[in-house]
This record gives C-alpha cells, structure tokens and sequence, in this order.
C-alpha cells in the first residue's frame, strides 16, 4: 500500500472536539494534512473560526459548530451540521477537558462534579451519539479520546483528585466501548499526553509554564522536557487511519517515557 492510503483521509469527514484548545487544535491541523474534512467543535465560537479560516487558507474544508459537551443534544446539533455540511463523520477525536486544583482534604463536591462532568460523562455521551450513528448506517469509525499520563498515576506536582479519576474513568471507558463496538467495525483508542503547554499548565500572566514547575516536571520525565508543538500528530494520524482497523481499545501514552519510570 501506498503511505497515502495507510494514513490518507481524503474524502473522509473528522470532526474534533474541543478544537478550541492547543492540543484539540493540533489534531485538527493533522487530521486536514490527511485530507480529511474537519468539523469543529467546542464552546468558544471565536477560536473555532480563526483556526477555521487558517485551516481553509491550507485548503481543507471545515464546518464550524459550536457546542457545549455536558448538553446532549447540543452534541447532537453539532453533529447533524457537520454532517450535513461535509458528509457521514469518520473519524471522531474528543480532546473537550477541564481541571479544578486543589487538595482532596478540600475538593469541593461542585469541582468533582464539573470534572467528572467534562472529562468522563461528557466522553461517554459523544462516542454514545456517534457510535449510534454509525451502528445504524453499518459505517465503520475510528473514535478518538485525549486521555493522560495521569489516568495511570498521581501527580506529583499538582492537586488533581477529580482530574486524575476522571482520565483513570476514561481509560476504561475506551477499553470497555472498545469490546462493545468491535463487532461493529468501530475502533476506540486513546492518546495520552504527559505535559504540553497548554492552557492547564502556563501561567496565563505569562503565557509560558511557570519555571519551578517546569523544573519539576522535567525532572519526572525521562527526556528531561515537555511535549512539543506537532509531537501529538504522528499519534492522530496512526489511530485515525483507514488502514489502523485492527487497533483497538490501546491508550497510547505520548509523553517523554513519564510512565516508563
């Protein structure tokens, strides 16, 4: 097979979600390099149209639909706009996430329920409308989700009780959906980055990761630095392609060797 139709998505629809965020914008910008059609999805309707007018400067075609993941139907508004605007979903990426610090001593019942909410509920309710989508067209898929180096440990630098059940939560989500849906040609897989910069770990006075934090993460990393810009897009576009069918229920860690240790 040619590398174009090991990783091509021409002619293929993907939508991600939570695309407003650096890491949900990565992997759209990886998912249109394939040639896929690119549906958006996340609240912030500013960001999703800036990084649609750079992304259909590049050439790709890209619906955008605002939506928040915690209301369900709103989810499936979203998707019936996508698809009406670009054609059946193929690939679904869902990287929607939020964080609440704090110690667990004093982690509030209405933090845990707004973490929960986003990271796991949300998670489960978007592959639960997509997948039934495609059951009833007898479509094959590949579903998507952003997990974390913390579904499989605790942090050692920040306070994340609802943060780090959640993507724990996640993890077997996928491995559960993933027996559920195999039948079905569905393949649900996850990625799951250490520490990128990101909006959850820069200070936002600075734009940039505070050093002290900083420091302690690289020293738990085995590569001794954070994630990169386009380090997440190999990743994508391994478990997007046509030609990954037989992949399914992995979480793949993308994260310096941290939980190598």
């Amino acid at each position: 097979m040619r590398l174009e139709e090991i990783f091509g998505l021409a002619g293929r629809v993907a939508v991600v979600i939570g695309a407003s965020g650096e890491l949900g914008g990565e992997a759209a910008r990886a998912l249109a390099k394939a040639g896929a059609r690119i549906g958006l999805v996340a609240r912030r309707e500013d960001r999703l149209s800036d990084l649609a007018s750079e992304l259909e400067a590049e050439g790709a075609r890209v619906c955008v639909a605002p939506a928040d993941v915690t209301d369900r139907a709103q989810i499936e508004t979203a998707f019936d706009r996508i698809e009406d605007a670009l054609g059946p979903v193929f690939v679904l990426l869902n990287s929607a996430g939020v964080n609440e610090l704090g110690r667990a001593v004093r982690h509030t019942r209405e933090k845990w329920d707004h973490v929960i909410a986003v990271n796991l509920t949300a998670a489960f309710e978007i592959s639960q409308v997509m997948a039934s989508r495609w059951i009833e067209r007898g479509q094959e898929g590949r579903l998507i989700h952003v997990s974390s180096v913390l579904a499989r440990g605790a942090s050692p630098v920040h306070r994340v009780v609802g943060y780090a059940a959640a993507k724990g939560g996640l993890d077997n989500l996928v491995r559960q959906l993933a027996i559920e849906w195999a039948p079905h040609g569905i393949a649900v897989n996850a990625l799951a980055p250490g520490y990128f910069p990101s909006e959850m770990t820069v200070d936002p006075n600075t734009g940039a990761v505070p050093p002290a934090m900083r420091e302690q993460l690289e020293r738990c990393t085995p590569m001794g630095r954070l994630g990169r810009a386009g380090e997440l897009e190999s990743v994508v576009l391994f478990l997007a392609a046509p030609a990954s069918s037989y992949v399914t229920g992995v979480v793949v860690p993308v994260d310096g060797g941290w939980t190598a240790w």
